[in-house]
């Protein structure tokens, strides 16, 4: 389909808590392609519905090269001590602080037949999976940073040309 542009900090949508996906018809499929299509550029490792202005839990990542989707995921496992990682979002454009996650996660969602997914990993793909059902629970990075960061990354933010 196309790649679609990504709204940033500020926009309502990446505040709301997106809804499931009920039925499985021509506009996920839409969808689904549309995010696929997105998060194949550069420098992009996941891209949630919301970042693409759509309510909807869904969300593609791309992983060393891996890339794929998941419609309704849900975060059910993360383990390991938090750490803190650097981190940045297509959402808050230039702007990279240390967040803090899990080591390891797991999520469990459906793909556009309805047959059940898991992904599961460790490092840059656990990140990616935190990071990603954030987006879809309404939650952005900045959230994750200690507040000292925050306070930083929100006068950044206020400085951007973006903003």
């Amino acid at each position: 389909m196309s790649v679609r542009p990504i709204r940033v900090f500020g926009d309502p949508v990446l505040r709301a808590v997106s809804a499931p996906i009920e039925h499985i018809d021509d506009g996920v499929r839409a969808l689904i392609r549309d995010l696929l299509d997105t998060v194949e550029l550069p420098g992009r490792a996941g891209v949630a519905a919301p970042q693409i202005g759509v309510g909807l839990r869904a969300f593609s990542y791309n992983i060393d090269g891996d890339i794929g989707y998941i419609i309704n995921p849900t975060l059910v496992e993360v383990s390991g001590e938090p750490e803190t990682v650097g981190e940045g979002c297509l959402s808050v454009p230039g702007l990279w602080h240390d967040a803090i996650r899990h080591p390891h996660a797991k999520v469990v969602g459906i793909d556009l037949d309805g047959q059940e997914i898991v992904l599961e990993g460790d490092g840059l793909l656990a990140q990616a999976l935190q990071h990603e059902t954030d987006h879809l629970d309404g939650r952005l990075y900045l959230e994750r940073l200690s507040p000292e960061d925050r306070r930083v990354a929100m006068r950044q933010i206020r400085e951007s040309d973006w903003f």
